[in-house]
């Protein structure tokens, strides 16, 4: 793995949770493996809603493979995986999300202490505030309020609620994260199920929506040659648009 992702052939920035995490055993299995055994050609970038602490005991397991690179918090923190396995914050790259946050969290918490359909999450992120969402008890001039802040809100998988740094999501992060390694757009795969990927998803390199992706994501998608609507669930839906967009040579089956 010591070559570096913009000498690689290919390279997937996958969320987790219902894609790279998706789907059947087998499926799952086949892509993790087919990664490993094409490591010097292929880079693998987490772009997730999960925190590094989660990310390393996941890979730390060994359920899944470890990626070069981690987009965790929704888009806010950006992160190298050193070879010590340890999840490092690319200063220069979250820079600019600490400045737009303005150490917010206290303002963001007190102001939604009582919001109705909001229950705060107990993890105390650095540059977002998450709740649970209950979308029959939410007040939508929330949203309104947030934003009044200087905040963005994220509303994803139609149970979560994020406060953001303005401009800062999924999208941004990975593309200021492609720039900053150098690697072209177009030898990158983003992959998502839900709404908090749209800004991924649309970000401009080929993408793919993984089959079971909520409704409201596959709604809100353009009609774009550079956009695939897979079929197949989670991790097999990511082997199908590698084939689609010819990224990379696949195993046979797909």
């Amino acid at each position: 793995m010591s070559n570096p992702l913009s000498e690689r052939q290919f390279v997937l920035a996958t969320d987790l949770d219902g894609t790279f995490l998706g789907g059947s055993a087998a499926d799952r299995q086949a892509l993790y493996d087919w990664i490993e055994a094409h490591r010097s050609s292929v880079g693998l970038v987490f772009v997730s809603g999960r925190d590094p602490a989660f990310i390393h005991q996941l890979c730390g397991s060994g359920e899944v493979p470890w990626p070069e690179y981690v987009i965790g918090d929704v888009g806010t923190t950006i992160a190298h995986v050193a070879p010590d396995r340890t999840i490092a914050p690319i200063t220069d790259l979250e820079r600019q999300i600490a400045e737009r946050w303005r150490d917010g969290g206290d303002q963001v918490r007190s102001t939604l202490e009582s919001a109705p359909g909001l229950t705060l999450q107990p993890t105390d992120f650095r540059y977002r505030v998450s709740y649970d969402y209950d979308p029959d008890q939410f007040d939508p001039t929330t949203t309104a309020t947030v934003e009044a802040m200087g905040f963005d809100v994220l509303i994803s998988d139609n149970r979560f609620f994020d406060v953001l740094p303005q401009g800062v999501s999924k999208g941004p992060s990975l593309l200021r994260l492609l720039d900053h390694l150098n690697i072209p757009q177009t030898r990158v795969l983003a992959a998502g199920d839900t709404l908090n990927d749209l800004s991924m998803l649309v970000a401009g390199t080929p993408a793919v929506a993984v089959g079971g992706s909520e409704p409201p994501l596959l709604s809100a998608l353009p009609d774009a040659a550079h956009i695939y609507r897979a079929e197949g669930i989670g991790t097999a839906g990511i082997f199908e648009a590698i084939a689609h967009f010819e990224l990379h040579p696949t195993p046979e089956r797909v």
